[in-house]
């Protein structure tokens, strides 16, 4: 990864390990670490159901009104602002170490480049995932995700693409950009860190079942070290937005029309 900037003595007598690690455990608790917690609750619950995984239904985007479109889409917008909160949170605290959101490669110095890699990592990522979660579906490993079950309504595929966004910035900034350049300041290992990184990344996505578990589990492994390679989260998070905007908007265009998608 690329070398953190210069910081003060009065910098490094702050920045020790305790207040790192607290740091850390701190920004997870508020984001994608509770998600896991109840993504592991979702899947008890999925399991001790009398229905088998694959009859039961894990929806990602849905309605949250019915009936009611205009209020549906301020619930919309509003869930989207709320849950990109933890990312202005880590913008802070990279700020309050003498660094930025561009230490972690999120910024607009490399675009071409950023679309480029972004792109090509989605179709690598995005087709071997949908082979995958196919896979598990009829392994009756997993539930049936459902990508969308919005309104037919005007506002429908907006709301889609900037659900898609918001789950490629927050998870590409917190779980990958942030987390192991903060470990990569406490000394961690490249792997050991990417490992933690992965198996995060994993357990919040335990609601789909074991085949999320598993198929993010090698994504994250992938994305941590191409970050670590890269230096920057902005590849990532172009890939994974790509792959959420195909598989939102996708299902509705496909739902009906073909028999392999349950």
């Amino acid at each position: 990864m690329r070398d953190s900037p210069p910081h003060t003595a009065e910098d490094a007598r702050a920045f020790t390990p305790r207040l790192v690690g607290t740091e850390i455990v701190v920004v997870f608790a508020v984001s994608l670490g509770a998600s896991a917690l109840r993504s592991l609750v979702s899947l008890i619950g999925s399991l001790t159901a009398t229905r088998d995984l694959n009859a039961q239904r894990a929806v990602l985007v849905g309605t949250m009104a019915p009936g009611r479109p205009w209020l549906d889409l301020a619930y919309q917008l509003t869930g989207i602002v709320i849950s990109l909160a933890p990312v202005a949170l880590v913008g802070y605290l990279l700020a309050r170490s003498g660094e930025s959101m561009r230490t972690i490669g999120v910024d607009r110095r490399e675009p071409g480049r950023d679309l480029v890699r972004g792109a090509a990592l989605a179709a690598l990522v995005g087709g071997t995932g949908l082979v995958f979660y196919l896979f598990a579906f009829q392994a009756g490993v997993n539930l049936d995700v459902v990508p969308d079950r919005l309104p037919d309504t005007w506002w429908r595929v907006p709301v889609l693409v900037l659900a898609a966004a918001e789950n490629g910035i927050l998870e590409e900034v917190i779980v990958a950009g942030y987390l192991l350049h903060r470990l990569d300041r406490l000394g961690w290992s490249p792997w050991r860190a990417v490992a933690l990184s992965a198996v995060l990344r994993a357990s919040y996505h335990l609601y789909q079942g074991f085949g999320g578990f598993v198929g993010n589990l090698v994504m994250g492994l992938l994305f941590g070290r191409l970050y670590q390679r890269w230096g920057r989260a902005m590849p990532l998070i172009v890939a994974h937005t790509l792959i959420d905007v195909v598989a939102f908007v996708g299902y509705g265009l496909l739902r009906g029309r073909v028999s392999w998608l349950p």
